[in-house]
């Protein structure tokens, strides 16, 4: 028997508060990209920064669509060949279909935000409820002014679970997301320094971070991270916002979900945690220490959710790090490969200290050396040359043994390193490769980071052309 369509017409046209201009067939999917659009999806043509939706709309209804969502003013311009639904206001339209799938779910929701760590924590929690019943998890990182309406607006009503996530890059971003999603359990993975040029201190993103309560369900959950020094402060927002439930993880005593134990292996860790009360054994199917805290935000989630923990904990076996974040891939000669650790999606100061742990922990051919490839972390405003000059420390005491820099920023932490460290410079990653792969033997360990605006992507993508995929 064919399941149930994501949408029916009649609900689809209605939850966007249009028009339709011709009959049409119940939606199966929604998209704003004709890149990955699907035969049957709602295609919202929405303004981007670049680009304008419209432009693309006679190739989405080409490729399938099962209708387009476009400004009511410009209907008449797409007369063939599918039909489209007018509307006062694109965005307005797809965040009114979010609600709309918000509000007939039966699913328990849990939200995520945090300085590092929201995607991470997301796809393992999107692993760990899949155990125990249908779990719809937001895409990528979906978790902007459009990602989190898009998201929602996929959310099925056959759904038990619901995961998404929530981003931001300055204040007043997360309390209208958070009230769309409406999340039984909020988790804030951690408070830092990222996305500061935005914000007088790092008390200012904590507070940002802290609108996620604002969407919280009546009887809903905060589960925030001891550790962190500015657990109190969210707990005071917290209650402000009239949240009586508050659970603590980390390594503190205190914590509800408590780390007693883990053992950090170069491709996987094992933890002990008492999960409120209740001893939870599981192995990680990733390394670093950084994903063994987040494993009890997790874990936190699933008990609070009413979903089966022992189930969760061996779900977590069959966690991977994802491309950029962390994702391996053997290069070179097969016999003597190269091993290179994917990190180029982005990069801020905790994240970047969590990488060099990875760095150091990796395992190393005969001869061979550990070696990061860095870009700028990007929005740091004022602090930035402090910041990226301090990772140096850090870098030491992953026994890093030659760093590669790029980017006016990361100058910084390179004037910073002591000679024999220093493998090479240049304005831009691209001017790094040639050198790199000329340095590079048998046996080395690279890791490439920096933020997404840094362009790091691409010397990974060059590493596995030029030296080939084992």
């Amino acid at each position: 028997m064919a399941s149930d369509p994501l949408w029916t017409s009649q609900a689809f046209v209605a939850a966007t508060g249009g028009t339709a201009s011709a009959d049409m067939g119940d939606v199966t999917g929604t998209s704003i990209d004709t890149r990955t659009l699907k035969p049957g999806d709602a295609f919202f043509a929405i303004q981007g920064d670049n680009r304008d939706g419209h432009d693309f709309v006679p190739a989405a209804l080409e490729a399938g669509a099962g209708c387009a969502v476009v400004a009511q003013d410009r209907v008449t311009e797409f007369s063939a060949p599918g039909p489209v639904v007018g509307v006062d206001d694109v965005l307005a339209a797809m965040e009114c279909v979010g609600r709309a799938a918000r509000e007939r779910a039966q699913a328990r929701v849990v939200g995520i935000t945090g300085s590092v760590g929201k995607t991470g924590t997301k796809e393992a929690l999107r692993l760990a409820l899949a155990e125990s019943g249908e779990t719809y998890a937001s895409e990528a990182s979906y978790n902007n002014h459009w990602g989190v309406p898009l998201s929602l607006s996929r959310f099925a009503a056959t759904c038990d679970y619901g995961v998404f996530e929530m981003g931001m890059n300055g204040p007043g971003e997360i309390g209208p997301l958070s009230r769309m999603v409406r999340p039984h359990v909020a988790i804030i993975t951690a408070v830092e320094p990222v996305h500061i040029e935005f914000f007088d201190s790092i008390l200012g993103i904590a507070d940002a971070k802290a609108e996620i309560f604002e969407g919280l369900e009546p009887g809903g959950t905060a589960v925030l991270n001891r550790d962190n020094p500015h657990f109190e402060r969210l707990v005071d927002a917290a209650r402000a916002q009239g949240v009586e439930t508050i659970v603590g993880f980390g390594e503190d005593q205190q914590s509800d979900v408590r780390l007693v134990d883990c053992v950090c292996e170069p491709d996987f860790s094992a933890v002990t945690a008492d999960v409120m009360g209740e001893v939870a054994t599981y192995k990680i199917g990733a390394p670093g220490r950084h994903l063994v805290q987040n494993s009890l935000a997790v874990m936190a989630a699933v008990k609070l959710v009413g979903a089966d923990l022992a189930r969760a904990a061996l779900a977590y076996a069959e966690a991977t790090a994802p491309k950029g974040r962390g994702a391996r891939v053997k290069i070179g000669d097969p016999e003597h490969p190269v091993l290179l650790i994917d990190e180029s999606y982005n990069a801020n100061p905790a994240s970047m200290r969590a990488a060099f742990a990875n760095l150091a922990l990796a395992p190393l051919g005969s001869g061979g050396r550990r070696i990061a490839v860095l870009g700028d972390m990007l929005e740091l405003g004022r602090q930035s040359q402090t910041l990226h000059a301090e990772l140096a420390g850090p870098i030491a005491a992953a026994g890093v043994d030659l760093v590669f820099a790029s980017g006016p920023e990361m100058a910084a932490l390179f004037d910073a390193l002591p000679p024999e460290r220093q493998a090479g410079y240049a304005d831009s990653a691209e001017e790094l490769t040639d050198s790199l792969i000329r340095t590079l033997r048998a046996g080395d360990t690279v890791m490439v980071k920096g933020s997404l605006g840094s362009r790091m992507g691409p010397i990974v993508d060059a590493l596995k052309a030029r030296l080939g995929v084992v």
